[in-house]
């Protein structure tokens, strides 16, 4: 599997994939982007396939959470991630694709082109991988005093600089900073009405929606290194924060080199191959991107990476302390954001 930045070619020119086929894998690998995680579950991405057999990826703006991010940092991290969901269904399938980033600079919401450029042999690893996505939960509940192995920590880093961006594992000395920032950024974002209002409409959606953050998968309060967000604003959460204090979890910096679209982007991509690569290997996981949101305590996770980078979002890992599956993932219909073009 390719993700170069070069001039793409459609299915019909030499790739020995009938166009149909190759759209049919395009609508299979955009249900399974579905998966992909997203800031509040928003899932800010649509998808149009064809003409020419070519799967577009659009990021949809009315899903924009503007109070923590106005500048769409976190969408386009969000939309990164349904982008290395859809080729990693692809690859799993057994189709070699070429995808070229930003391709059109007159329309900012155009984020992807992927095409099919024929078949290979499917990687082991991307089918483990690909396996994990059904899986995957983000999982809020306190993980507990095991630690994370260093071999296995050195293979989700290598696994984000193989996609373009990089890992930094948070010493313990650098741990208070963490939980500084990340509680004075839940603090001030709930003193900011506008937070609340876009808090209290992703975390209380119909359920015909199948998007959102339901109290069923919020956590109630608990101590912890780092503070979890408040998902639950009125309500009682559906899960207990558990016996674990998270000791034993690691939390990391998934960070890049600039924050232009393209690099944050990328960023969603590498986040999306941490998290699939960590619940492989059978940790939990939990994005936090509290500490991100805001200026202030993005410039301490800055300074956490000694200025080398610009942070997209801190991952927690671990092993849960409380074995009890977790309530099933929301997720829109595919309808709702595949659309075909002849």
């Amino acid at each position: 599997m390719t993700a170069n930045r070069s001039t793409a070619t459609t299915a019909a020119d030499g790739s020995g994939v009938p166009a149909a086929e190759a759209r049919a894998a395009f609508g299979a690998a955009a249900a399974y982007a579905l998966l992909a995680p997203s800031v509040f579950n928003t899932q800010p991405w649509r998808w149009r396939i064809g003409p020419g057999a070519v799967l577009t990826l659009r990021a949809d703006r009315s899903r924009q959470v503007h109070s923590v991010d106005a500048s769409r940092r976190l969408l386009l991290v969000s939309c990164g991630a349904a982008l290395h969901h859809a080729r990693l269904a692809l690859a799993a399938a057994g189709y070699r694709t070429e995808v070229v980033r930003s391709p059109d600079g007159a329309d900012p919401d155009v984020l992807a082109r992927i095409t099919v450029t024929g078949r290979q042999d499917v990687d082991p690893e991307r089918s483990r991988q690909y396996a994990a996505g059904q899986r995957r939960r983000t999982d809020r509940r306190a993980f507990g005093d095991r630690s994370v192995a260093e071999p296995t920590l050195r293979r989700l880093r290598e696994v984000v600089e193989a996609e373009g961006a990089h890992l930094h594992l948070v010493r313990d000395d650098q741990m208070p900073m963490l939980a500084v920032a990340t509680a004075n950024a839940a603090a001030v974002e709930l003193e900011d009405p506008a937070y609340r209002a876009e808090l209290r409409r992703w975390t209380n959606r119909p359920p015909e929606s199948r998007d959102g953050v339901p109290a069923a998968s919020a956590v109630r309060p608990g101590l912890r290194r780092v503070p979890i967000r408040e998902h639950a604003l009125g309500g009682t959460p559906g899960l207990e924060v558990g016996d674990g204090m998270d000791r034993g979890a690691a939390y990391a910096i998934l960070f890049g080199t600039g924050d232009a679209p393209a690099d944050l982007l990328t960023g969603g991509e590498a986040l999306s191959a941490l998290l699939l690569t960590a619940v492989a290997e059978g940790l939990a996981t939990a994005p936090l991107s509290d500490p991100i949101e805001l200026d202030w305590p993005r410039w301490l996770m800055r300074n956490l990476l000694a200025d080398i980078g610009e942070p997209y979002v801190v991952v927690r890992l671990g092993f849960a302390a409380d074995p009890t599956p977790l309530p099933p993932v929301l997720r829109r219909e595919p309808a709702d954001v595949i659309g075909y073009a002849d």
